[in-house]
């Protein structure tokens, strides 16, 4: 700050944590006491942020550097895509039959192969959101967001790739390697140690959300979406499920009504669709959008 400056009724009078720390990166640490890692700036103290007692400062930041950073690429609204990790490109299916050695995994190996057509579809629905552009006050919208992972998400990520536009991707740090596909946004792509603060994120924006064949991880992650339209914890929101052989066979939704644990009108709270024009149709609907 220039002399002029400080005279400045406008001008802040406490420097900038990031100046503060250029100040004490400046400095040669000589006495014993500025060499002890007591000494260091406590948010430049990895190994102190990482303490068990830190944990509520981590899910705050967690909480806000996706939040300020997606603020600030000015991505107003989100259609999240979930769905399996495993599920194959259709140009990978000569693949994954040749790794199948036994019977039953050649079984499996063909059950996944059949669900291919979900990959092009999640590209499709992808290519067909990215395309439309909707932009409202400043803000893009119906941005793509997935798990930022292979298969289905790679597709989501790929099909917003395909027509030149930018998508989201929220990894999550898993004890095997799980990198962000290629076809995710670099700027837009993050990476949680948490579980709840990703789903948290999936959320926040989400305008719509189509749910693709998955397992464990897709089923957590529809499975909350439901219960927080259904609590009212949440506005409901356009909510496709992709396959109905699929769903039909893996959640007998009709018999939690039938058995009195839902209730009939929850049935009403997705729809289950077969392609990316049908998914796209009920969004637009669900708004009053003309994007033809």
């Amino acid at each position: 700050m220039t002399d002029e400056e400080a005279h400045e009724l406008s001008q802040r009078r406490f420097y900038k944590a990031e100046q503060e720390a250029g100040f004490v990166e400046s400095h040669e640490y000589v006495t014993p006491q500025q060499q002890d890692p007591a000494y260091r700036l406590a948010f430049r103290d990895t190994d102190f942020l990482l303490r068990e007692e830190l944990r509520p400062v981590r899910f705050q930041l967690e909480l806000l550097k996706p939040e300020m950073l997606l603020d600030e690429a000015a991505i107003g609204s989100t259609l999240v895509m979930y769905g399996s990790a495993r599920i194959p490109a259709p140009e990978e299916a000569d693949a994954v039959r040749a790794a199948a050695k036994t019977p039953e995994q050649h079984k499996v190996a063909e059950r996944l192969i059949a669900k291919a057509r979900y990959y092009e579809e999640a590209r499709k629905l992808a290519q067909i959101a990215s395309r439309s552009a909707v932009v409202e006050d400043g803000k893009r919208h119906f941005v793509i967001c997935s798990g930022g992972g292979p298969s289905i998400m790679e597709a989501a990520n790929r099909g917003a790739a395909d027509v030149g536009a930018e998508s989201i991707g929220l990894n999550i740090t898993l004890r095997h390697e799980h990198t962000p596909n290629a076809y995710v946004t670099p700027h837009l792509s993050f990476q949680f140690h948490y579980f709840a603060l990703r789903k948290m994120h999936f959320l926040l924006r989400a305008r719509a959300v189509a749910a693709f064949p998955g397992g464990f991880g897709t089923f957590d992650e529809l499975f909350e979406l439901l219960t927080l339209v259904q609590t009212g914890k949440m506005q409901p929101i356009p909510i496709l499920l992709f396959g109905a052989d699929f769903w039909g066979r893996v959640v007998n939704f009709a018999a939690l009504a039938e058995e009195g644990v839902i209730s009939p009108a929850d049935l009403g709270l997705f729809h289950v669709v077969e392609t990316a024009e049908e998914a796209w149709s009920h969004i637009t609907a669900f708004y009053g959008l003309d994007l033809d």
